[in-house]
């Protein structure tokens, strides 16, 4: 059985309908990949019986949902998606709840300067620009935090895991760093289309 590959160890268990061994191809399937899951779930977490619930969770989730895999795409890409899905819909949830109300609100670690910023972030009109703006100002760090902040709602002490940052502010630290960066930048666009607004003027 370990020569077979993970997509084959499925077509094997879609074809052994009335095999009383049918259920050893999952439980391989969840040998080999168990422990790499529960690694994923502890950087993201930090906590280790946490980690192994949401991995048994993971398969749990997998193995009810294996009918909707196909195989032109690779096993493990399938497995991590429902992982990274199931994880940070766990954490948006505890983040949600009034006793894990520890980090700051955006008020708190921002510059009085990023209010036009952040209403410009809110604005569905000004995506685009703002997707310009972390092109243009962020280095990949940078961007890989604010999206996992913004976007993805992970409270920064999970992204300080999950990236693995060793300095003592952490993600909070990357975050503040981000947003003076684009608040300059946002100032300096808004000049450039207040001046393209004045140079048309009639």
């Amino acid at each position: 059985m370990e020569d077979l590959s993970d997509e084959q160890l499925i077509e094997r268990w879609r074809a052994g309908h009335a095999s009383p061994t049918r259920t050893s191809f999952l439980d391989e399937l969840f040998r080999r990949h168990r422990t790499r899951v529960a690694a994923w779930c502890y950087r993201l977490t930090g906590d280790v019986e946490f980690a192994a619930d949401l991995a048994q969770d993971v398969f749990l989730k997998a193995f009810q949902s294996i009918d909707s895999f196909r195989s032109d795409s690779r096993f493990t890409t399938w497995l991590y998606s429902i992982a990274r899905n199931h994880c940070l819909d766990r954490l948006r949830s505890q983040a949600a709840q009034p006793d894990e109300a520890g980090e700051s609100t955006l008020e708190d670690i921002a510059d009085a300067r990023s209010e036009d910023f952040s209403a410009a972030l809110e604005s569905s009109q000004s995506e685009e620009v703002v997707r310009q703006l972390i092109r243009e100002s962020l280095d990949e760090t940078e961007t890989k935090i604010i999206t996992l902040h913004y976007v993805d709602e992970l409270p920064l002490d999970a992204i300080t895991r999950l990236v693995g940052l060793t300095n003592p502010s952490g993600a909070k630290a990357y975050i503040v760093s981000a947003r003076r960066k684009l608040s300059r930048a946002f100032e300096k666009w808004s000049r450039t289309q207040k001046g393209k607004r004045g140079r048309y003027a009639v």
